[in-house]
């Protein structure tokens, strides 16, 4: 097979075989035409500013919220339960990983604010603890 390589402004035609290269020619390269010059582009739009989390249907409470982007697997708790820090509230799937996320104290679930399969960001609301 034949092969053209051009490096440091020098064309290189090469032939390889099963188990040789051999040179065939060299010269010099020849840049490619310029071409015309490209009309000013127009100046990106500005990007909406991301919304914030929803709060306004939550109870009041103190909203666990998630550390990061993912989907919602399990939901180890319900509405009216109590719990204790530490217990598992929710399980979030991030980057192929499970991860629980925790009561950070004791309190009652005033509210569940994602359902299973739900995709999630990063500080959005979860569980609001009374």
């Amino acid at each position: 097979m034949k092969y053209k390589v051009t490096l440091n402004g020098k064309t290189y035609e090469v032939e390889v075989t099963e188990d040789t290269a051999m040179l065939v020619d060299e010269y010099e390269a020849i840049a490619p035409a310029s071409p015309a010059p490209a009309a000013p582009a127009a100046a990106p739009a500005p990007a909406p500013a991301a919304a914030p989390a929803p709060t306004a249907n939550l109870a009041a409470g103190e909203a666990v919220v998630s550390p990061m982007p993912g989907n919602i697997l399990r939901i180890n708790c319900t509405q009216g339960a109590a719990v204790k820090q530490g217990d598992v509230l929710v399980v979030l799937e991030a980057m192929k990983m499970e991860n629980e996320i925790l009561a950070p104290r004791d309190g009652t679930v005033a509210q569940i604010a994602v359902t299973v399969g739900t995709s999630v960001d990063t500080g959005a609301p979860l569980v609001v603890l009374a």
